[in-house]
């Protein structure tokens, strides 16, 4: 099931297999299009869906809130960047934007910029998401990792989109999601 347009934004999910626990949900796959790159591993079997159910659900409630002081000027690559060294890298810078390291690193915590990977084995191609909320639009950059901890900019792909049309892909593929996992017999694990 693909809801939105591949080439701008998009959320795509395969239920392989429905379970009874909801944390689990399925067994399937959960991939996001942005600006026409595809980002999560693309498979029947290549993740449990129910942290990526939860995510989205999260996002629908947290909307407006993902915001950052840098999120309408910086280049999309320096973003990319700067996120992957700041949290990740030994080597990391001591400001970013102008912002000290540790408080950057809060900030991309505390306003859920991160939106993937977003907890299970979904995004273990390497795929990063990040979600700013500017305004009324949403601006997505999306990326996968190269060397050194900075992204490939062969991957990194930008879009800004209309906040309600961001929004209502992801409440009506949540929506359209649990209708299919509800219809489908179910396993216990």
């Amino acid at each position: 099931m693909t809801i939105g347009d591949p080439r701008t934004f998009a959320v795509e999910s395969i239920i392989s297999e429905a379970y009874l626990r909801e944390g689990l949900r399925a067994l399937g796959c959960f991939v996001i299009y942005v600006g026409g790159g595809r980002y999560g591993v693309y498979g029947p079997n290549a993740t449990l869906l129910g942290c990526s159910f939860d995510e989205v659900a999260k996002r629908v409630r947290q909307r407006g809130l993902h915001v950052a002081p840098f999120a309408k000027a910086e280049n999309p690559g320096m973003i990319a960047d700067a996120f992957r060294e700041a949290i990740y890298s030994e080597n990391a810078k001591n400001e970013y934007f102008g912002i000290p390291r540790d408080r950057f690193c809060d900030l991309v915590y505390s306003s859920d910029i991160l939106w993937a990977p977003d907890g299970d084995e979904a995004f273990d191609d390497g795929s990063y998401v990040l979600q700013f909320d500017v305004g009324d639009r949403v601006r997505l950059i999306a990326f996968r990792c190269g060397v050194d901890w900075l992204h490939d900019p062969s991957t990194l792909r930008e879009v800004w989109i209309a906040g309600s049309e961001y929004y209502q892909i992801l409440a009506q593929w949540r929506l359209e999601f649990e209708m299919e996992w509800k219809s489908l017999p179910k396993k216990e694990i």
